[in-house]
């Protein structure tokens, strides 16, 4: 009975979420520099639906194109990152043993950073067209990857302490190069190029790339809580893992390769955006506990939410100017992260 009334509290949990995404998303279609009313976002949803045109024709009108070409997008691609990153903040952590991990803390924020800051102030991988930076952002993230679990392997197997070790070497090499590159460069209007992609956005987002970007995190948050048993042991540790039956050392690989994979694809869309997977995981651990059959979907739904209420936010906080998401989500998730780290009653799994 009591499980009956646990699981139903879950499921409760997650279709609450579903509903409050789908109102965050009607709300943030409705503002901005053109408000708009629901009828008319209502009619021209529809209309789309019944077109068989395709969404960029011409002739649709404005109302369209503010719907269907700059807001949607751009909310779809939101609740994408903040659903790939709270699930990546949930695997790191289990990873590692770690409260504090998140997507970036293995070095995969850096090495992005040094592939844009390459990009953006030396021009490598011009020849990948127009969306160069992004590209070699995730390509310097998914490289980073690679180190961390090569160096972690060397002299022995890996494990979360050689993981973290490892991420933290890396970081500060990447770092460097980092500020090496802008040192010598001397190009103001780069420099400021990379201040802007380093703090996050959202309006490049196009559906050509969302159609990459959608699959690749879905499939993973899917894999993941799969994926929810071997998670439940990383906690556990290894030596407790081993009398089980169970020998995490090639999960873990497996988990943060997926996890850099989609990093890696966020960090190519919008940017650096930090705290979500920080955040988010211990908020829900919180409330659902460290099942991660529970924790991975409900910290999937709330990353999403929580992004796209951002997203909106940033859009109306200063009139005619959109504020960068990096500045809106630290501002918000450092305060957050002091609260609970000073709350007598929380720690790492929960109560």
């Amino acid at each position: 009975m009591w499980k009956f009334l646990k699981d139903s509290g879950y499921l409760f949990m997650c279709a609450l979420l579903v509903i409050v995404l789908a109102i965050a998303i009607l709300w943030a279609l409705s503002i901005g520099t053109v408000k708009l009313p629901l009828q008319q976002i209502f009619a021209a949803v529809v209309n789309q639906l019944q077109s068989d045109t395709p969404i960029d024709a011409l002739g649709k009108g404005p109302i369209h194109d503010i719907i269907w070409l700059l807001r949607l997008p751009r909310l779809i691609l939101a609740a994408l990152v903040g659903c790939g990153l709270s699930v990546c903040g949930v695997i790191m952590q289990a990873i590692v043993k770690n409260p504090l991990a998140d997507p970036y803390i293995l070095g995969i924020s850096a090495g992005a950073s040094l592939g844009a800051t390459a990009a953006i102030l030396l021009g490598i991988g011009l020849s990948f067209g127009e969306n160069f930076v992004g590209i070699a952002a995730f390509i310097g993230a998914f490289v980073i990857s690679l180190g961390v679990l090569f160096i972690s392997n060397l002299g022995g197997r890996s494990n979360s302490i050689k993981l973290l070790l490892a991420g933290m070497a890396l970081s500060s090499v990447c770092s460097a190069f980092s500020s090496f590159i802008i040192y010598f460069a001397n190009n103001k209007e780069g420099m400021q190029t990379v201040a802007y992609w380093m703090m996050g956005s959202f309006a490049g987002a196009r559906w050509d790339n969302l159609a990459v970007t959608a699959p690749i995190v879905i499939l993973a948050v899917l894999f993941f809580w799969s994926q929810s048993r071997m998670l439940n042991l990383m906690l556990l540790g290894d030596e407790s893992a081993l009398t089980l039956g169970t020998d995490l050392h090639l999960y873990r690989q497996l988990y943060l390769l997926i996890s850099s994979l989609i990093v890696g694809f966020v960090v190519y869309s919008a940017g650096m955006v930090g705290f979500v997977g920080l955040i988010v995981p211990h908020v829900i651990r919180m409330l659902v506990g460290t099942d991660h059959k529970k924790l991975v979907p409900v910290s999937a739904l709330t990353g999403a939410v929580f992004l796209v209420i951002a997203d909106g936010l940033c859009r109306i906080i200063i009139p005619h100017t959109e504020l960068p998401i990096g500045i809106l989500i630290s501002l918000i998730g450092a305060p957050c992260f002091v609260y609970l780290m000073i709350k007598r009653t929380y720690g790492f799994g929960g109560n």
